[in-house]
């Protein structure tokens, strides 16, 4: 019930931004890029085609994160991920709100599909004829925390990120991340998912601009 104009006293900026400042410094530079979100999924799958003689520990690590997604849906991606706390720092910038730019959600989510699609037909060797190809390691940013740059795609993919990063929301999240993915899907059973009431709704557009994707205005006009 609380009015939008003291949005800023019921949820400051300030707390969360220590919060993503404690996230990149212990979970990223300090632990290193493992583990990761986005390996949870990736070595499921990786494991289904024995390239990981445990799976069992793969699937366990998948359905932690996966839990904290149904438990508080952006928990591991909106609080606990480095790569995606220091691209919402970069973005916070102060001084580059003129320079921000919005893409479409179906060419963001469209991405992600065709990329963890084009994984799975290369990893189980539906494509190509050799199981065990992964296109998410010549895409890994994660890599950034530990400065190990194995091939030149990849310092390529943690450049690029961090560049975008001051002009689009979360780009590797929302252009690339799998588990960003999957987590998409997992957030219609999230017991704290974004829930829109159309009839109190008056379609004044406040959430989509407020919104530093396309995300916001997906949830209220898909209904």
């Amino acid at each position: 019930g609380s009015p939008v104009d003291k949005r800023k006293e019921w949820y400051p900026r300030l707390p969360y931004i220590l919060i993503l400042l404690v996230s990149v410094i212990i979970t990223g530079f300090v632990m290193g890029k493992s583990p990761n979100p986005m390996e949870g999924i990736v070595k499921v799958f990786k494991a289904m085609v024995g390239l990981y003689p445990n799976p069992i520990s793969k699937i366990l690590a998948f359905l932690f994160f996966s839990l904290l997604v149904v438990t508080g849906n952006k928990f591991i991606c909106g609080w606990g991920c480095p790569l995606g706390a220091l691209q919402e720092l970069i973005y916070s910038i102060p001084g580059l709100k003129k320079i921000k730019v919005k893409l479409p959600f179906w060419l963001t989510n469209g991405l992600r599909v065709l990329l963890f699609t084009a994984m799975l037909l290369l990893l189980f060797g539906i494509i190509g004829g050799k199981r065990g190809f992964v296109v998410y390691h010549f895409l890994n940013a994660f890599d950034l925390f530990g400065f190990a740059f194995d091939t030149p795609s990849i310092l390529i993919a943690s450049i690029a990120t961090v560049v975008l990063a001051l002009v689009l929301y979360r780009p590797f999240c929302t252009l690339i991340c799998p588990f960003g993915l999957i987590s998409w899907v997992l957030e219609r059973v999230s017991f704290f998912k974004v829930r829109i009431n159309h009839e109190a709704c008056i379609d004044c557009g406040a959430c989509s601009r407020a919104c530093p994707t396309h995300a916001a205005h997906h949830k209220v006009h898909k209904a």
